[in-house]
């Protein structure tokens, strides 16, 4: 009995490692799990800017049979211009010594702009083409300074975070050498701020949603037109893509939830002392591969 009561302790002390072993071990196998599972968190990736288009509406959600679009639309004769290949030629050189030109600028001048010309380079970017012609687009124009003001208030706290934790050193280093930082000037001084959504579905007249397919890729283009539109116009910008500001700058502007921020442009004048870096682009036989 004495011998059994000496015991008794040690017995008690091995059930314990077993018992933290085996616990260990389970928790050992969970967070395998976890992280086979689990996606690599990256903080610097934005959740507003991904694309809506895999994200598969709910069974009953979806109509199969109409998405919005007419089924008897009309087709009409195309009569497309033709030019000799001489003037193919010295259309398309010009066009390329046009955009060639193009340079993102970060210090625009407060000079006004015409609203005309907004207008119409807008409406240059709609000509996009898209997703079965769903036009998941919405082109938002601020001009007024106080809610340009509040719209760098909001990018330039997030922009600090991601300098400061979300971006990492290498990005920030690649960086360095454009002389860039969170501070954004340039959105109080441009005339206008164009902020471009991409809509990851629209909304049927029953109120159910509209598969809107290729949602990004489609907004992108747009996006692509609207900065030859503007170059070609006369006026400049630089194509920002404020990280983790989307929710805030959709609350603030008014937009429905199936607007997510996709590019932010300050749009007008250069500066007079504006200096740009010194970079070059790559040439056609590094960009370009004929088969």
């Amino acid at each position: 009995m004495a011998l059994f009561s000496s015991l008794t302790p040690v017995f008690i002390a091995i059930i314990c490692v077993l018992i933290g072993v085996i616990l260990k071990k389970t928790n050992g196998e969970k967070e395998n799990h976890e992280t086979k599972t689990k996606p690599l968190s990256r903080p610097w990736v934005d959740e507003d800017l991904k694309d809506g288009t895999d994200n598969h509406l709910e069974e009953e959600e979806v109509d199969e049979e109409w998405q919005g679009l007419d089924e008897d639309v009309a087709h009409v004769p195309f009569f497309a211009e033709r030019y000799s290949e001489a003037e193919m030629i010295k259309r398309s050189q010009m066009f390329y010594e046009l955009l060639n030109k193009r340079r993102s600028v970060r210090f625009l001048s407060d000079e006004p702009v015409p609203r005309e010309v907004i207008d119409n380079v807008i409406r240059a970017a709609g000509t996009s083409p898209s997703g079965a012609h769903t036009e998941p687009w919405t082109f938002v124009v601020v001009q007024d300074p106080h809610l340009k003001h509040k719209i760098r208030e909001i990018v330039e706290e997030e922009e600090e975070i991601n300098y400061k934790k979300r971006m990492g050193d290498r990005w920030v280093n690649d960086l360095k050498r454009l002389r860039t930082n969170w501070i954004k000037e340039y959105l109080d001084t441009a005339p206008y701020l164009i902020l471009i959504f991409k809509q990851v579905y629209g909304r049927l007249p029953n109120g159910k949603k509209k598969t809107h397919y290729y949602n990004e890729i489609s907004v992108s283009i747009a996006c692509g037109i609207l900065l030859a539109a503007l170059q070609n116009a006369g006026l400049y910008t630089v194509t920002t893509t404020p990280l983790n500001c989307g929710p805030q700058l959709r609350m603030l502007l008014q937009r429905p939830a199936n607007e997510k921020l996709l590019l932010l442009l300050p749009v007008g004048y250069p500066k007079r002392d504006t200096t740009v870096p010194a970079l070059s682009r790559k040439p056609l036989e590094d960009i370009m591969v004929v088969l």
